[in-house]
């Protein structure tokens, strides 16, 4: 079985086949007589999936125009009410085996409400029961702690969105090709992205191999990012970490910060930078590790941060700002003992059944 740094050092050649693909996967299935009118844009996703949409999302918003949420299928199908002709919803799985998705899913076909599925399992039970399937343009992830499904989630959703938008009109060609380049540069950036994430993991590794607690703060697109975190440390290190957005940590959940935390900083170099700049002062105050990694170069580079040195929109980070957290989770893991091929809790799907 791949571990998880065979799927990141994978992630170039995912990429690249999505983006040389994009028109058979995504413009060809949407039918786009039906969100001429588009006022909004649901996305319904659990965990890792859930982290990718929000890692999507403000880019979506921005090139769009129109609101986007991330909604849990579990509250949407058992206490929330959908029916807006002109939002489009999309439901996320990328195994396709999550039981709440494939419920949800099956409420739309039952009350004749369009609903696209995005998984990379063709063989899945949600793309069984779907009317309109969106292959995410990648093998089935064999690791059950999923990286590159993640980040090749967020490449599909950017890219419906510019394929969507361009067809409405409200991005117009110069725009859309600027996103392509962009998005091809930072695919021609992964590699020298892997290694440099890979040597500053190896020199952290220690620092994160103590931690008892691991903070991940983000805002914008690398908010998702930071939830990722939380997910991965949580699945493979199985230690405690929290993932915050920036102005949801400073209202509260900083006054439970410990001494001995290790807080990291997820920095796209976008609108917020400052605001994050205030809250890292303050924090060095009672805190000794205060780690950043930055998206491009910077002048405030400390000895324990990471520049990734990749220039591009703030909103396109989250395409590669996880893989340095990525790694990180799954070096520590396989230093502290964790077998990822084997299920922690094997009853527990049995039990709960949440994946089908």
């Amino acid at each position: 079985m791949k571990s998880i740094a065979d799927y990141v050092a994978l992630e170039p050649e995912y990429y690249q086949n999505v983006l040389n693909n994009y028109v058979k996967l995504f413009v060809e299935p949407i039918d786009l007589n039906k969100v001429k009118q588009l006022s909004a844009i649901v996305l319904f996703a659990t965990g890792s999936s859930s982290n990718a949409a929000y890692g999507a999302r403000p880019l979506m918003s921005k090139i769009l125009k129109v609101p986007v949420y991330v909604e849990d299928p579990s509250m949407a199908a058992n206490y929330l009410h959908y029916n807006d002709s002109n939002t489009l919803y999309i439901a996320i799985s990328q195994g396709g085996q999550s039981y709440s998705t494939i419920h949800l899913v099956e409420q739309f076909i039952k009350n004749n409400q369009t609903i696209y599925a995005l998984t990379s399992n063709p063989n899945s039970p949600l793309n069984k029961i779907s009317n309109n399937v969106l292959s995410m343009g990648m093998p089935v992830e064999e690791m059950p702690y999923v990286s590159a499904g993640y980040s090749v989630t967020i490449l599909d959703l950017i890219l419906i969105s510019m394929v969507i938008s361009q067809k409405i009109g409200h991005l117009e060609t110069k725009q859309f090709d600027s996103y392509l380049n962009q998005i091809q540069t930072i695919i021609t950036a992964l590699p020298q992205v892997i290694q440099q994430s890979q040597t500053w993991v190896n020199n952290n590794l220690s620092q994160f191999f103590h931690a008892e607690r691991v903070i991940l703060i983000g805002y914008g697109a690398t908010y998702g990012v930071a939830r990722e975190g939380e997910t991965k440390f949580t699945e493979t290190v199985q230690n405690t970490a929290l993932g915050k957005e920036l102005e949801e940590y400073m209202h509260g959940p900083y006054i439970g910060l410990h001494a001995n935390d290790s807080i990291v900083f997820i920095e796209p170099q976008g609108q917020l930078e400052q605001r994050a700049n205030a809250l890292k002062h303050f924090l060095n105050k009672y805190v000794e590790n205060v780690t950043t990694i930055y998206a491009d170069k910077t002048d405030n580079i400390k000895e324990r941060d990471l520049c990734l040195n990749v220039n591009c929109d703030e909103l396109l980070s989250s395409l590669f700002m996880t893989i340095p957290i990525h790694l990180l989770s799954y070096q520590v893991s396989q230093l502290k003992g964790r077998d990822l091929e084997k299920s922690t809790y094997p009853e527990f799907d049995v039990i709960t059944k949440s994946k089908i």
